[in-house]
């Protein structure tokens, strides 16, 4: 009877202490000791640690904005308005040869300036889509970008887009990196150069006409590429794809740029090339099949290889080749100077050769 009188007061023991701890985790704790009321003051106070990381993640936002907005201008041709990125305190500015087009001088605006300043073009390079202007008169306090490095940039970071979408000067919009290493090509309607781009960085943050030559940055201040187009979506006639947009990388950005800064033009474009013009071949069944070739540069690559005009590519490497666009995709991830092969038609057999890859 005594054993069974001491089992009992044990079990009431175990539940007094179960019912602290559940008085304890509640925050009512009027018998607690003072040490277990801090531990539950401390327990109290942890939800509003996402409040401060958010009041952190706000601050990094207005320090980069102050940062780059003031290097990221204005660009008035007669027919179009754009974006562009102050380059070096000389006055050079970079932006898309799409949005110079074919102006030689501009209106540009900067954030500090009160009354547009001229500028005239140093160098269009339209098979990248950019072009650098530069200021007649460089103004006190002009603030150059900080150009970051693409071999850094990883899906998911945090960026802002920086331009004036729809001559809405000044303006910034917020994303991730959706992508990086992405092969877009341009169209050529409103004024696209239909150029061939490899490396882009996709980003949700939105891009609209006249963010075009802007900036694309990172929470560090850096530009990290050069916001160009949107993706279209041909089930909305068209239409820009929303959070769907594409930058040119920060290093093909200073790699080409800083080539027409020293010489005032592209000396060494990186970009491979066959040595051919050619286009799409349509099947029989009208279907595109490859791109044929209709002339060949002589002393090119295609033609060191023995292409003819005529051949019919139909791969290049192990990537299958369509149409001129996907020819130009599969060019734009190699390198001048790779070797790899080329597979084309002729006379109704395939051959394949191999060729060593020239440059654009």
């Amino acid at each position: 009877m005594d054993a069974s009188r001491a089992a009992a007061a044990r079990l009431r023991s175990v539940v007094a202490v179960c019912a602290c701890g559940a008085v304890l985790l509640s925050g009512c704790s009027a018998a607690a000791s003072s040490g277990e009321r801090q531990a539950a003051t401390a327990q109290a106070a942890q939800p509003a640690a996402p409040a401060r990381a958010g009041a952190d993640l706000e601050a990094d936002y207005l320090r980069v904005i102050k940062d780059v907005l003031p290097s990221v201008v204005q660009i008035q041709a007669s027919n179009d308005l754009g974006s562009g990125v102050v380059y070096d305190g000389r006055g050079h500015i970079v932006t898309n040869a799409h949005v110079v087009g074919d102006e030689k001088t501009f209106q540009v605006t900067t954030a500090n300036s009160q009354e547009p300043l001229s500028a005239s073009l140093v160098s269009s390079y339209p098979e990248q889509d950019l072009a650098v202007i530069k200021l007649d008169k460089v103004p006190a306090g002009l603030r150059a970008a900080t150009f970051g490095d693409s071999a850094k940039v990883e899906v998911g970071q945090i960026v802002l887009a920086m331009g004036s979408p729809l001559g809405l000067s000044s303006s910034v919009t917020q994303g991730i990196v959706s992508a990086t290493g992405r092969t877009v090509t341009e169209g050529r309607s409103g004024g696209g150069t239909g150029a061939t781009i490899g490396n882009m960085v996709q980003t949700s943050a939105d891009i609209n006409p006249g963010n075009s030559g802007g900036a694309l940055v990172n929470l560090d201040g850096q530009v990290i590429g050069i916001p160009t187009l949107a993706a279209t979506d041909p089930q909305l006639g068209g239409s820009s794809a929303p959070g769907i947009g594409f930058a040119i990388p920060a290093s093909m950005v200073k790699t080409i740029a800083g080539q027409i800064v020293r010489s005032g033009k592209v000396t060494d474009s990186g970009r491979a090339a066959l040595g051919i013009t050619a286009r799409t071949f349509v099947d029989d069944s009208f279907q595109p099949a490859g791109a044929v070739v209709v002339d060949v540069k002589s002393g090119g690559a295609a033609d060191k290889a023995g292409l003819e005009p005529g051949d019919v590519i139909t791969k290049l490497g192990d990537t299958p080749i369509t149409t001129v666009t996907s020819l130009s995709e599969a060019l734009a991830a190699d390198r001048p100077g790779q070797r790899t092969t080329v597979t084309f038609a002729r006379g109704g057999g395939s051959r394949t050769v191999g060729v060593t890859l020239g440059e654009q």
